[in-house]
């Protein structure tokens, strides 16, 4: 009989310690799961496409590292990144093992690999008509020349309208593409495994600059964008017939905000920015287009993400000064210091001969 019971005492300590074990795995699984999970995104905060994968992010609600790539301070051309992106552009993100740097790439990434119970999903099951509307339309506004619009219009302001742009831009950027073309050229004698990434990469910058500066070019673009929204005008009358009681309020594609509307939220954004917005909507002129813009920009992730387009400047000057400011820290401590300094000298000899004055009288 006391056999008996040794023998279940060390069946219910197996038994215990069986259980403690699956424990601690279950609870080592948990905290894997949470460190495979771990997402770093490398973006710039005014970069069109950095804009739309951060759209997508917080519109999913997933937790993401993020580092502000500086492309004033032409981080993006420094040799750390042109290894994590041989083509030195933002954004790129990096999950475990996994970097994916084109920005269509990442938003599927993210759609395809989190997606859990509780994560909203951005597009619809594959093969629903919802699906085959989703990708229509992400593809056709994802094959928008942006980066010609940016840089048209602050190269030639004359085709904007109320642009946010200041006047001393266009000069700003046509000195930053030459000193930039200088700048790859020497790092790619300075960095000889990345010599074909900086080579081919000015090529590239030197193209889109003469393409950018070519106004025959822009208007075609922009024509071309013409045709663009109004299919998302016709777009968005179906979902206005569809839902024709009053309150009820559907996005791009369906009363879900998908893909498709991160791509046009940011679009219609960058727009607004560019001081194109009249030209596209407003004033009576796609009038679902600007009932669409008015909705979106009170979305609480594209607040956070995007902001008041007024904001924009502010949001991109103030970090890059920081970060000037922080490289050169000891020469602007000094300068102020010194400054200070001759400041209160100059102060305390006017006190001086304020008093001498007083006296003489």
């Amino acid at each position: 009989m006391a056999s008996e019971n040794s023998t279940e005492s060390q069946d219910e300590k197996t038994a215990l310690t069986e259980a403690d074990s699956q424990d601690v795995q279950q609870q080592s699984g948990t905290v894997a799961k949470q460190s495979e999970s771990k997402l770093t995104l490398y973006h710039w905060t005014q970069s069109f496409n950095s804009q739309k994968v951060r759209l997508a992010i917080a519109e999913k609600g997933l937790h993401c590292q993020e580092y502000d790539v500086s492309l004033p301070l032409s981080e993006h051309n420094e040799p750390w990144f042109m290894r994590l992106n041989p083509t030195g552009e933002v954004p790129v993100l990096v999950h475990n093992d996994n970097v994916i740097c084109d920005p269509t790439q990442i938003m599927d990434y993210l759609e395809n690999n989190f997606n859990d119970e509780g994560t909203p999903k951005l597009v619809p099951e594959e093969g629903s008509t919802y699906y085959h509307r989703v990708q229509h339309y992400r593809e056709l506004l994802d094959s928008l020349q942006m980066d010609a619009y940016t840089h048209g219009c602050i190269l030639h302001p004359e085709i904007t309208v109320d642009s946010h742009i200041p006047a001393y831009a266009a000069t700003c950027i046509r000195t930053q593409i030459g000193n930039t073309q200088s700048e790859l050229k020497k790092l790619a004698e300075q960095n000889p495994e990345l010599k074909d990434a900086y080579i081919a990469k000015q090529r590239r910058l030197k193209s889109k600059l003469f393409d950018h500066d070519n106004m025959k070019y822009l208007k075609k673009l922009l024509d071309e964008l013409d045709s663009v929204m109004d299919q998302v005008e016709t777009e968005l009358q179906r979902r206005v017939e569809e839902t024709p009681e009053e309150g009820s309020q559907s996005w791009l594609c369906g009363e879900f905000f998908s893909m498709a509307d991160v791509s046009l939220a940011v679009t219609l954004h960058r727009l607004k920015f560019l001081g194109l917005s009249r030209r596209y909507w407003g004033n009576g002129n796609r009038v679902n287009l600007e009932t669409y813009y008015e909705r979106v920009v009170e979305r609480p992730a594209f607040r956070r993400v995007l902001g008041h387009v007024n904001n924009i400047l502010i949001s991109a000057v103030l970090p890059v000064a920081f970060r000037v400011a922080r490289k050169n820290a000891p020469v602007i401590v000094g300068t102020t210091l010194l400054i200070g300094i001759l400041g209160g000298a100059t102060y305390f000899a006017f006190l001086y001969m304020k008093k001498r004055l007083t006296a003489f009288s």
